[in-house]
This record gives structure tokens, C-alpha cells and sequence, in this order.
């Protein structure tokens, strides 16, 4: 089957998008001539694990996403994972600045990345209604979406307020059915922001794992895809103990688990461990190495201020601080079968694109997978 049938398969969309909190916009580069495009049918994945990578790199990969895609596609991957806040509006129509304005450390090879300067980019608006010029634009670079996550910017993330667990499970809904157009057959989000330090409180917690369990059935009923929650630094999930309760207080049809590896190891915790006891709820896996003195868990839980620029925590795959090779050797022997997203939260030490390159070749090379 060639490339343009396979995006041409149809399948049933599942319903009007609702209508946005932001009004739609027009942005974007034309595709004037292409041929009109379907949605794309969820296919059944052949291979035991596909492999992607995430596309929000700080340190050259900030402004349009589609710089990540297209030299995370040179280097060889071919599935991507992006925030659908990535094509919602913006207040001003344009991407948002860069956060941080103080100097960078020069690095031992004596590469320094600098933020840049000049004329902002402008927002390409895609969500809700322009998922046929995405779906071209992708096409254009020969990528394909393995995930579009979370909700739509400035959607309510409470997962703990009972009183706005309508519009959460809204905001989420409606950005897993626009995935669900480009064959995505899963859906992931973060929770809510950490109530620092103390923790997320055990009645926030059962509001949360209600919320979860609410979502995750109205997306298996309505679209057939699953949901998995994100235990992620400084959010509502964090910890062992707040990922074990909502594992425990949700049913596993609706709601499982996406382990991160890098997250997990600087909470504290050892993710082959976590593999070893949730294994049969995770529906995807981040892929991040952290340094090595910090394997099998950290002994310094990172907290929000620090600098993940001037002092990062994440590394490319192979550094040594989580074990891939036992998570992978784990994962055959139960025939697991699933998403392994790439993820790495910045690159301050080199070019995104020259780290996803060394990932790409361990991945290869050590864990012996094809992209």
C-alpha cells in the first residue's frame, strides 16, 4: 500500500469537534491543489513497540513544532508526540517567548546555547477544524503522530475541583477525538500543578481518580481509544504513593498508566521496578535517561526552581541512570505491546537535533529496535 492510500483510509470521526474556547483561526500554510484528505483509520500496530519521539526540546526546538518533526524525521524517526496546545491560538497570535533571559553556562566541549532574538514566530492554528491541513503537513514531511496529547490551551486541567470535572473531561475529550483523525489510538495528559511541597491531599486524590476513571470511559465508549495519566514532577501525580492510588481507585478499562522513566527515577522511585508492578496498565512508556549516579531512583527529588537549562536532570537514552535494557527484557517476557515515546525536556549541551541523534542510534544500536 503506498503512502498517500494509507493517509487516505477513512474512518468514522466520531462526531463534530466541539466548539473551542478560543475561536478558530486560519493560520497556517495553505495547501491550495493537494488532494482532500480523510481521516486516517486506526490501524493495528504490527510491530511490538512503536517507537516515537516528543517534539518540545527547549534549546532550539522552541517556536513552530514542525522544526522538532522535521529534524526528529532526519535523524530517523518516524512517529511523533505533541501537546495539542501546540496548535491552539495564542493571545497575540504569535509563539510564545522564550522563559528565561539569563546567561547560559558554556558547556565543557564549549557549546552555549543562546535564546534567540528578532521578529516572533507566528502561531500555526490547526485545533479545532484544520486537522485536514495538518494531517497535509505532515504528509509533506513523511511523519506520523503516534500521540496529540492533553487538552486545549488555557482548558481546565483541575482534575481534583468536582466542580469543573465537566469542563476537564471536555477539554480532554474533545482534543482526543481531533487525535483520533490522524489514527492515534491512545491519549495521555498530566494532571493538574503540584500543591508544593506538601503533596497532593487524599480528597484531592479521590477527586482526581474519579475525574480520570470519568474521562477514560467516555473515551473507550465513544472513540476506542485508551487513557493513560502521566506521573509527572511537580504535578497532582508525582509520587509513588499518589500513582499506586489512582492505579488502585480506577478501573483498568479506563485508565492507565504512562511511565516515564525519567520522571519516575527523579521522584525517587526505580522504573523497573514500577514496571515490574504496573506493567499490565502501562499504555506508553517516556523514554529519558537520567545521570547515572541517580539510578534506581534519586536520592534528591528536584524541586520546580531548578534550572533545567543552566543545570539539567534529563539526559539522551544511555547515559546510564535508568535501565533500559532490563525494562525492555521485562516488557518481552509479558509481551507488552505498546508506545516507547522519546522524550527530553531540554538540550542545553547541544542541538536537540544532535541529541536525538545519540538516542536514536542507542535505541538501534543497544535496545536493538528499529525506528
Amino acid at each position: 500500500m503506498d503512502r498517500r492510500n494509507f493517509f487516505g483510509l477513512s474512518v468514522a470521526a466520531g462526531g463534530l469537534l466541539a466548539a473551542s474556547t478560543v475561536s478558530a483561526q486560519t493560520t497556517g500554510p495553505a495547501f491550495a491543489g493537494a488532494p482532500k484528505m480523510e481521516p486516517q483509520a486506526q490501524l493495528a500496530q504490527q510491530q511490538q513497540f512503536r517507537i516515537g519521539y516528543t517534539t518540545n526540546t527547549r534549546g532550539g526546538w522552541e517556536g513552530s513544532p514542525f522544526v522538532g518533526i522535521s529534524e526528529g524525521r532526519e535523524v530517523g524517526f518516524r512517529y511523533f508526540e505533541i501537546f495539542g496546545s501546540s496548535f491552539c491560538a495564542t493571545r497575540d497570535g504569535y509563539e510564545p517567548a522564550p522563559r528565561d533571559t539569563q546567561a547560559m553556562k558554556a558547556w565543557p566541549d564549549g557549546y552555549s546555547w543562546k535564546y534567540p532574538t528578532g521578529q516572533k514566530v507566528k502561531r500555526e492554528v490547526y485545533y479545532p477544524d484544520r486537522w485536514e491541513a495538518l494531517q497535509h503537513r505532515m504528509y509533506e514531511i513523511g511523519a506520523q503522530f503516534t500521540a496529540i496529547t492533553g487538552g486545549a490551551a488555557g482548558g481546565s486541567v483541575a482534575f481534583h475541583d468536582p466542580a469543573q470535572r465537566k469542563d476537564v473531561v471536555d477539554n480532554h475529550f474533545n482534543m482526543t477525538r481531533f487525535s483520533r483523525r490522524f489514527g492515534c489510538d491512545h491519549q495521555k495528559t498530566n494532571a493538574g500543578p503540584r500543591k508544593q511541597p506538601g503533596g497532593t491531599p487524599l480528597e484531592d486524590l479521590k477527586e482526581i481518580a474519579k475525574t480520570c476513571d470519568l474521562l477514560g470511559q467516555r473515551i473507550r465508549e465513544e472513540l476506542g481509544m485508551k487513557f493513560g495519566i502521566h506521573a509527572h514532577l511537580g504535578s497532582q501525580i508525582q509520587n509513588e504513593k499518589e500513582t499506586m492510588y489512582i492505579m488502585e481507585n480506577t478501573r483498568p478499562e479506563n485508565v492507565g498508566l504512562i511511565l516515564d522513566t525519567g520522571h519516575i527515577t527523579m521522584a525517587g522511585m526505580d522504573p523497573v521496578a514500577l514496571t515490574k508492578k504496573l506493567g499490565h496498565r502501562v499504555i506508553e512508556y517516556h523514554f529519558k535517561d537520567t545521570a547515572r549516579a541517580d539510578r534506581g531512583g534519586t536520592k534528591s527529588v528536584p524541586l520546580p526552581t531548578r534550572d533545567m537549562m543552566n543545570d539539567p536532570y534529563f539526559h539522551p537514552m544511555g547515559e546510564g541512570g535508568v535501565d533500559f535494557p532490563a525494562i525492555m527484557a521485562y516488557l518481552k517476557s509479558i509481551n507488552w505491546r505498546g508506545h516507547l515515546n522519546v522524550e527530553l525536556d531540554t538540550s542545553p549541551w547541544r542541538t536537540p537535533k544532535e541529541s536525538a541523534r545519540i538516542t536514536a542510534n542507542y535505541i538501534r544500536n543497544t535496545l536493538k529496535l528499529e525506528l
